[in-house]
């Protein structure tokens, strides 16, 4: 067996376990982060008025009625990427909602997206940004109820 045979078959072999492991993880990325956006969002809607005195010091604009879009996009959004439910349409305002976290409560992160790429990794909207942007990306996953209610695969 050449060098070039056995490469082949070790990325065939790899190549058909990451096609395993590639719906699990969509699982475990939407599974966690949706619950972490929904529980975010509850605290926001829970304490409106505190999350609209610190969106009001952000100079955020109407920051109750943000507060109530922000808090109500996290809470469904969340929920919707839990289920695995129009979860690249659902992807797409927590995205959003993530990047004006990043322009209004991380503005240092953000400009230090390319001088400092740990301050911009480190602040707290990445991870949830992240999420969002891979279920965008890749779909929910087999395991979900796209998948179950279209009787097809969403990636």
């Amino acid at each position: 067996m050449n060098l070039s045979s056995a490469y082949s078959k070790l990325d065939g072999l790899l190549s058909t376990l990451g096609g395993w492991l590639q719906p699990v993880l969509l699982l475990l990325v939407r599974g966690w982060w949706g619950w972490s956006f929904f529980l975010t969002g509850k605290g926001k809607l829970l304490h409106l008025d505190k999350t609209a005195a610190f969106f009001a010091d952000l100079n955020i604009p109407l920051p109750k009625l943000n507060a109530l879009l922000a808090g109500s996009t996290e809470c469904l959004g969340g929920l919707l990427l839990l289920l695995g439910l129009r979860s690249r349409v659902a992807s797409v305002p927590l995205i959003f909602t993530m990047l004006v976290a990043y322009a209004t409560a991380d503005k240092e992160a953000l400009h230090a997206v390319f001088s400092d790429t740990d301050k911009f990794t480190g602040a707290t909207p990445f991870l949830f940004l992240l999420a969002s942007v891979i279920v965008f990306a890749f779909g929910p996953g087999k395991i979900s109820l796209d998948t179950l209610l279209s009787g097809k695969s969403t990636e």
